[in-house]
């Protein structure tokens, strides 16, 4: 099945940026993960001074990309699978609340009350966490990122826009039904962490719509005793977070859309489907293959 694939504004430019990504990603693989690089400034502080280091010269450090799209569209899976295949950290920022909601930080309580309830989590709160992290990948000599989960907001895509040269902006999209469905069949380890999902997909295509068919995402046997619910997986929850994300959404898109920088990708289907498609629309298809033979 073909993926529905919407180039933004200035489409030529962005295919031919990310090509030359991929071109880059494969001529600095080996050297960037056997020997990577650091820089004396830190990867993301929120100072006028602090740009320097996310605007080192593309051609010589990683890819700098974000990933949008509503709660359990798949961010996290597809952006982990490219964070594999190019060498760079995946950043999510819900890893990052539900990390400190496990902690006796002072901010777990607060992150609670907010998360139970569908809510965004503040600017000040999210920007704090992920400017901790980074400094931290920063140290441990990391180079580029995938950001999942960030920026929500305008306010948010300007401070990041404002210190960091984002190369590409991948905004997944998938009809709310199915979207429903999916938040309601994850079920996450409790003793590995590790997510998946019970739900097995067959919605069928309706008013012009396409049919979409997605499997369940099994856990292992040693797993399956111990799956649990997320507290905000509930169908209420689900659908006042896709309501506040729809409401929050736009204007971010249009946002990186103005700067030619945003690439829309409907899901055809489960990974099997989507994968491919994926990495054919950011120019990524060879490139898997010959990362395959050079290992």
């Amino acid at each position: 099945m073909a993926a529905l694939i919407r180039l933004s504004s200035r489409p030529s430019a962005l295919s031919a940026a990310a090509s030359r990504v991929a071109a880059r990603c494969f001529a600095s693989a080996s050297a960037s993960q056997a020997t990577p690089t650091s820089s004396s400034a830190p990867l993301f502080a929120f100072s006028a001074s602090s740009g320097s280091a996310g605007r080192k010269d593309a051609e010589h450090r990683n890819v700098q990309w974000v990933f949008l799209g509503c709660p359990g569209v798949g961010k996290g899976t597809y952006a982990s699978r490219l964070s594999v295949l190019l060498g760079v950290p995946h950043i999510a920022t819900g890893d990052l609340v539900r990390e400190e909601l496990s902690s006796s930080g002072p901010l777990s309580l607060q992150l609670k009350e907010i998360v139970n309830q569908g809510k965004l989590v503040s600017d000040e709160i999210i920007i704090s966490l992920l400017s901790k992290r980074l400094e931290a990948g920063e140290a441990k000599g990391e180079s580029g990122f995938i950001l999942d989960g960030f920026p929500r907001t305008t306010k948010q895509a300007e401070i990041l826009e404002g210190v960091m040269d984002i190369d590409l902006v991948v905004n997944l999209k998938l009809r709310e039904d199915v979207l429903l469905e999916k938040c309601l069949g994850r079920r996450i380890c409790s003793q590995c962490g590790k997510n998946f999902n019970v739900a097995s997909i067959n919605v069928k295509g309706e008013n012009g719509k396409p049919g979409i068919s997605m499997d369940p995402l099994p856990p292992p046997p040693h797993c399956m005793t111990k799956l649990i619910t997320r507290a905000d997986d509930t169908e209420e929850v689900v659908k006042e977070r896709l309501r506040i994300y729809y409401e929050k959404s736009q204007p971010v898109e249009d946002f990186y859309r103005s700067q030619g920088k945003l690439l829309e990708f409907d899901l055809p289907g489960g990974i099997p489907e989507s994968w491919p498609k994926l990495l054919e629309a950011l120019n990524l298809d060879d490139y898997e293959e010959k990362q395959s033979a050079a290992a």
